[in-house]
């Protein structure tokens, strides 16, 4: 029997739902899931019939962020969450907007905010349903996590989740953790221009996978790629202060980052940056600067 999925959109910008649509395997995926309705893809039900009249659903999707007075065919979309999360059996966030607020929560639109959470601070709009949240954040959300989370959903295998509803198998670990540029990481070897296949990015442009939960580099995107690999620094999508300001600084406090990677104190990471500086590593630095 099909799984039934309700795809709906609070404050949205439709990333997500064009992101899905790269998952490599919608075939497959459509012979297990069905929707009940989808900004994009066709489904059983216009957007209309759903928020008008209640229909039997297994997961209900929360693309976007939500607000008090923001509506979907008329319909309040705080309401319509309220009618379906009684009775469906597990609520996904799509995207760092439906589990922070994202780039949404300053909009003009009256308390906006995740699901459950206002960045890091907790909201009780949908307190009652939390236990039933599961948050699959990033901008867009990653097509293979979402699908792989709802495939174990399905399959009700118990899902370890983090502080943020974020299932540990995806989220237990950075950005930075796979990362190809880890050698210069390492040996503070530094890439000044954008798209070039060596040197570290955190140091000069803001690159924030030592500090940003995701699967990127291990999962890649379109079984390919991922930013850092691009050449991108990792901009930290899948935290609840994403977006911050000046995407690609690093800010520095007397030429140290500011943040530091996760869980390294600040007088060990000065003294291993003194060592590592320290040391020429020609093999490195010589593939950097070739013209």
């Amino acid at each position: 029997m099909k799984t039934k999925l309700l795809w709906i959109q609070g404050l949205a910008c439709n990333g997500n739902a064009h992101s899905f649509l790269n998952y490599p395997h919608m075939e497959q995926f459509l012979e297990d899931f069905t929707f009940v309705h989808h900004p994009i893809i066709d489904a059983s039900k216009t957007l209309s019939e759903i928020v008008k009249t209640y229909h039997e659903t297994d997961i209900l999707l929360i693309e976007g962020a939500v607000a008090e007075d923001f509506n979907r065919a008329g319909e309040e979309i705080i309401a319509v969450i309220e009618r379906y999360a009684p009775n469906v059996k597990k609520i996904v966030t799509v995207g760092s907007c439906a589990t922070f607020g994202g780039v949404f929560k300053e909009s003009p639109y009256a308390n906006s905010s995740g699901v459950l959470f206002h960045e890091e601070t907790p909201v009780k709009r949908f307190e009652a349903f939390k236990e039933k949240v599961v948050s699959v954040s990033g901008c867009p959300v990653h097509p293979d996590v979402l699908v792989n989370t709802l495939y174990m959903l399905r399959e009700e295998i118990a899902l370890r989740l983090d502080t943020f509803h974020r299932p540990k198998e995806f989220f237990a670990y950075t950005v930075h953790n796979g990362c190809t540029r880890n050698e210069y990481f390492e040996y503070k070897v530094d890439n000044h221009r954008f798209g070039e296949k060596e040197g570290c990015m955190f140091y000069d442009h803001g690159c924030q996978a030592p500090f940003t939960h995701g699967s990127c580099n291990k999962i890649l995107w379109n079984e390919v790629n991922s930013k850092t690999r691009a050449g991108q620094p990792c901009m930290g999508c899948t935290e609840p202060h994403f977006p911050r300001p000046n995407l690609f600084v690093t800010k520095k406090n007397m030429g140290i980052p500011q943040y530091l990677p996760f869980d390294v104190p600040k007088r060990a990471y000065l003294t291993l940056s003194g060592v590592t500086k320290a040391f020429k590593i020609s093999r490195l630095e010589k593939r950097l600067f070739d013209v």
